[in-house]
């Protein structure tokens, strides 16, 4: 076995037996490369990519391959959801050097850390227009002994460009100053939507063709730009999108829970790995649809899909586990299909309703076998069965129960069970817009006790410091901006379901501790890693809201959420300098962009600023977080607490009151929740 048996992440453990001598990312690795003159071969992954599987299979468990590799590099295995710092600096050097980038990243270094060379996947022999990987060690080495110079060159050189990179977006190293009386109109807002409405798939849903991803920040501006605007193609686009998926072969329909995104353009065909921040990110997209329109089905799936997080990626001494494999037995997808002879062999007598649901055929719908997924809502099938839609829904849920059962005698699929801090936080913060939406105590207290978890088992000793990684009852790596963003996020969201001000007061502190160890006062921009991280080539800041929000937007958010608890006018004019210096990249480029672009909002419409006061303010407040108000921050307390501003000054005298405050006005405080709708309507633009 190599030193990777000494780590505690499943991929680097996968790893483990190759006879390839792979190093961790640690100071040791370097020292050797440095001591030996050799070049270094950094490998990224994550435990359930696919061809990672594959590459390992092929090359890094080959005697004669890892021979070569050892004698001629300095070998580190990198988990990239451990250590997303080391991935996205070498990332970022594959996609200059190939216009491309993804897993298994294979980056080349000098001994002091800066890349030379990069590419993804490389098979054992010349195929698909690609080098053997034999073929580029051997010339990566032959380069590196007897052309030196021009590899130290281009190390520079690349390792320039990296540094850089994020100027594009924010206007170089000095902020730009948008000369306009209002940087943040309204039509900013209205030309956000116009360009995200260039991406629509009206026949399929979401954006885009083939690949498609759930783009769950750019459904939830949808939402919000439809409470704002009035505009209905934004609502009637972002909840079909979610009616295909919550239908669609992307999502489990016997076991609940998102695949990471469909290979086709109709939902039909996922990649099969479970994610868990994935399913954070619907959920909390899901919470919001439900609370505008009460549709059954989005209940459902926010129910189901917590179900599988609690039956299968809940750790059981707290927290939750990253993600599920996308193979079982070698095999991408072998768990979750199958055969019309299997299902018929379940279901018996139900088999024909089942199947005719399911789409479920003998031929199948993907490779011979069949992808459970939906063609019909069960009132328009009932209608069309002749029967009621609540016998149909009970034989389709027997269906479902008995299927399941069978499927779970089957091989797994691998688990990645490490917990990484910002994932954890993201579904703490799922819970908790389910909490608001549906009202399930279950989910409240999920919610507290996964925080709480992370606040204990990722805190390192001693001030705020936390870890990004938990396994087997030991952290370690330094946190990420990611981690403290969703983090302060998650407290806030916690806070405002439960009324414990002590979370609100902790997410200020972090927030302080953010400013501390992670701002650029060029920029006012945040660094991805803190001033004391030392272990990578250079400090970069991410700005892209890509498959989780960035660190950056999500701080914007903070900022103005925590701004207004705490009555910190720094905060607040932190939060708009950063929009104003990103606002036209967000115009520009929404779909990567979609938290920055959902900030905007508050910023041009201000926050909705909710006291509820008085001895029922618990159950008020319950009330008033099922209504969709897409910027909103909510305090609640059956007295005046002076140390908060929106709960200073206000004595409800026995009654319980809702206060609503906007844009510098407030409205007489109403009794009811009746009272406190018409407040929202009245103070809509449309």
């Amino acid at each position: 076995m190599n030193s990777l048996q000494h780590e505690t992440s499943p991929y680097l453990l996968q790893h483990a037996n190759n006879p390839v001598d792979w190093h961790a990312w640690k100071p040791a690795a370097f020292e050797r490369a440095k001591m030996d003159d050799k070049p270094i071969l950094v490998s990224i992954g994550y435990s359930t990519c696919h061809w990672c599987h594959v590459m390992e299979r092929e090359s890094f468990e080959d005697h004669e391959v890892a021979e070569f590799m050892n004698e001629h590099f300095v070998c580190i295995k990198v988990d990239r959801e451990e250590r997303p710092d080391v991935d996205q600096i070498y990332m970022e050097a594959c996609q200059v050097m190939t216009g491309g980038g993804g897993w298994p990243l294979n980056c080349f270094l000098l001994p002091d850390g800066r890349p030379f060379y990069a590419g993804t996947y490389y098979p054992p022999m010349p195929a698909h227009n690609r080098p053997s990987w034999l073929q580029v060690l051997m010339n990566i080495s032959h380069a590196y002994q007897h052309k030196r110079a021009t590899v130290v060159e281009q190390a520079q050189r690349l390792t320039d460009i990296i540094r850089d990179a994020g100027k594009t977006f924010t206007g170089g190293n000095k902020l730009r100053v948008v000369a306009e009386d209002q940087p943040f109109s309204e039509q900013v807002l209205q030309d956000i939507f116009t360009n995200i409405r260039r991406q629509f798939d009206s026949v399929n849903g979401g954006f885009g063709g083939a690949p498609k991803f759930p783009g769950t920040m750019n459904l939830s501006y949808l939402l919000a730009y439809h409470f704002y605007f009035g505009e209905k193609q934004a609502l009637d686009h972002a909840l079909s999108s979610l009616d295909k998926m919550a239908m669609g072969g992307i999502y489990d329909q016997l076991g609940g829970g998102f695949a990471r995104y469909a290979t086709d353009a109709k939902w039909l065909v996922p990649h099969f790995e479970k994610m868990l921040y994935d399913n954070a990110l619907l959920v909390g997209v899901l919470a919001d649809a439900y609370k505008i329109t009460k549709k059954e089905l989005y209940r459902e799936t926010i129910v189901e899909t917590l179900d599988w997080v609690k039956r299968e990626m809940a750790s059981p001494a707290g927290g939750f586990y990253s993600a599920q494999d996308a193979d079982s037995e070698g095999e991408e997808g072998k768990f979750y299909v199958w055969e019309a002879e299997e299902v018929q062999a379940v279901l018996g007598g139900d088999f024909e309703l089942f199947s005719e649901f399911y789409d479920v055929s003998k031929n199948g719908n993907w490779e011979e076998k069949n992808i459970l997924w939906r063609k019909y809502g069960f009132g328009e099938f009932a209608e069309k069965a002749g029967m009621p839609e609540s016998e149909l829904k009970s034989r389709l849920a027997i269906c479902r129960n008995k299927l399941f059962e069978v499927r779970s005698q089957r091989i797994w699929p691998g688990l990645d069970d490490k917990q990484l801090l910002d994932w954890n936080a993201l579904m703490c913060t799922a819970h908790a817009r389910a909490y608001a939406a549906l009202g399930v105590e279950a989910y409240r207290e999920t919610a507290v006790q996964a925080l709480e978890f992370l606040l204990k088992k990722f805190a390192q000793p001693g001030g705020l410091a936390l870890y990004h990684t938990y396994k087997a009852g030991r952290s370690q790596y330094d946190a990420f901006l990611d981690d403290y963003a969703f983090v302060i996020e998650a407290m806030l969201e916690v806070a405002e379901i439960t009324g414990d001000t002590g979370y609100v007061l902790q997410a200020g502190r972090y927030i302080d501790f953010v400013f501390e160890h992670f701002l650029d006062p060029v920029d006012k921009m945040f660094y991805f890693t803190s001033a004391k991280q030392q272990d990578v080539l250079l400090r970069r800041k991410d700005l892209y809201d890509s498959a989780t929000p960035s660190g950056n937007s999500t701080m914007v958010r903070n900022l103005q959420r925590a701004g207004i608890l705490l009555d910190r006018e720094d905060w607040l004019s932190h939060a708009s300098a950063m929009l104003q210096t990103m606002r036209d990249s967000i115009v520009r480029y929404p779909s990567s962009f979609g938290q920055w672009a959902h900030s905007l909002m508050g910023e041009v419409f201000g926050w909705a600023e909710v006291a509820v006061l008085g001895e029922h303010s618990k159950e008020m407040a319950k009330k008033v977080n099922a209504e969709y108000l897409p910027c909103k921050v909510l305090m609640a307390s059956k007295e005046s607490l002076e140390q908060f501003p929106l709960l200073e000054g206000k004595n409800p005298k026995g009654d319980t009151l809702v206060y609503l405050c906007q844009n510098y006005a407030c409205q007489q405080p109403v009794e009811t929740i009746e009272a406190f709708r018409q407040l929202i309507t009245q103070n809509k633009r449309y």
